[in-house]
């Protein structure tokens, strides 16, 4: 590279690199509260919530990169105009094409660490995150030995222990279990004790009774009992998924499309192009979003009020190129021929750079033509 393409191409990765972290930040923040409370109130420690904040941080930066290229190129063109740079190198003879270099240079960078993103990181970060969550889901520990606070681990479930022993015995147990249409039971126990059979996890209730209301008669059944084993299985889970997900395979099953996956994770071969060929046309949004932004802001050089108009101009052709994105991809999860629509968006962006750099270099030729035509006269 040139020193004139070293010195833009630092300027971007300095300001990117600042952009990403304020962003990942931000949005991390915001998915960080709410994870935080699901993980703590469940009883996990903070190192079981560090561990789910890292495996979500790929796809956040996947998500935040092309705003952050975009932000970038924009603060990058803005100043180098404000400061005259660009207008100096304009008139030594370079053109908005080359002026456009180092933004091509950069964006593929930004684009190559996409690649890797979608192709790898994410995908596995996905899988490591399902399966960590599976294994919580089964907690017993984390989720129900929790004294003298009434809890929900499923949707129909109350559980109570007022206290529980050095020994691990549950004194004063009370569980109600809402989830029948038919009926609904209370049990109560003088003692418990969690253990783990062939199934799953078992809750032995000693000493106890057991109240049944049935709904439609409105009858109450009560029974004295010795001893009584619940089946927590069914209720918190054995720690193993029923199926994978599109977003968790690897790009080449994806594209292999073998039709037991396809049933194994009961989604579509559509789904499976679509994911596929995302993977590779999101990392040149990017390109596209950095170069949107750099050439809108050279009109900038031609206007005397001021860039904010170009600013604008950028942010609406982003949205733009975004809003093309989501439609193709949809109809691409639709039918599978359509696999190619997912490049759209890229194309599209990269076409109305290119256009923009048109426009930018026309009002010099033209006034370099009417230069030759006032020296002809």
């Amino acid at each position: 590279m040139s020193k004139f393409d070293r010195y833009l191409v630092t300027q971007f990765l300095t300001l990117f690199g600042f952009f990403s972290l304020v962003l990942v930040l931000v949005y991390w923040i915001n998915r960080a509260v709410g994870l935080f409370d699901r993980l703590i109130g469940d009883g996990q420690s903070a190192l079981v919530f560090l561990e789910f904040t890292l495996l979500t941080l790929p796809n956040v930066i996947r998500l935040v990169l092309p705003v952050s290229a975009f932000a970038a190129a924009v603060h990058v063109a803005n100043r180098l105009t404000q400061d005259g740079e660009l207008v100096v190198m304009q008139a030594t003879g370079f053109s908005a094409f080359r002026l456009a270099r180092p933004v091509v240079i950069f964006g593929v960078m930004v684009a190559a660490m996409m690649m890797a993103l979608t192709h790898w990181a994410v995908p596995v970060s996905r899988s490591m995150l399902a399966e960590r969550s599976a294994e919580i889901e089964a907690n017993v520990t984390a989720r129900l030995l929790t004294d003298g606070q009434f809890m929900h681990p499923s949707d129909g479930i109350t559980f109570y222990i007022r206290e529980i022993t050095a020994k691990g015995e549950l004194h004063d147990v009370f569980l109600s279990d809402d989830r029948s249409t038919a009926s609904r039971t209370i049990y109560s126990a003088k003692r418990a004790l969690l253990v783990r059979g062939d199934s799953g996890p078992k809750l032995v209730m000693i000493d106890g009774i057991s109240q049944s209301l049935a709904r439609d008669k409105q009858r109450l059944s009560i029974t004295h009992f010795s001893d009584f084993t619940y089946d927590l299985a069914g209720l918190l889970g054995d720690g193993t998924r029923d199926r994978r997900t599109v977003e968790e395979l690897s790009t080449a099953t994806l594209l292999a499309a073998d039709p037991a996956i396809i049933q194994e994770v009961l989604a579509t071969r559509a789904e499976f192009m679509a994911e596929a060929h995302a993977r590779f046309a999101q990392p040149f949004l990017a390109l596209a979003a950095a170069l949107i932004g750099f050439s809108a802001l050279l009109l900038g050089a031609f206007s005397r009020f001021g860039l904010w108009r170009q600013i604008l101009i950028a942010v609406v052709l982003l949205i733009a190129v975004q809003m093309v994105n989501n439609a193709a991809f949809g109809a691409a999860l639709r039918n599978a021929d359509l696999w190619v629509l997912t490049y759209a968006a890229p194309a599209l962006g990269i076409g109305i750079a290119i256009s923009i750099l048109f426009i930018v270099q026309r009002p010099r030729r033209l006034g370099r033509a009417r230069a030759a035509g006032g020296a002809g006269t």
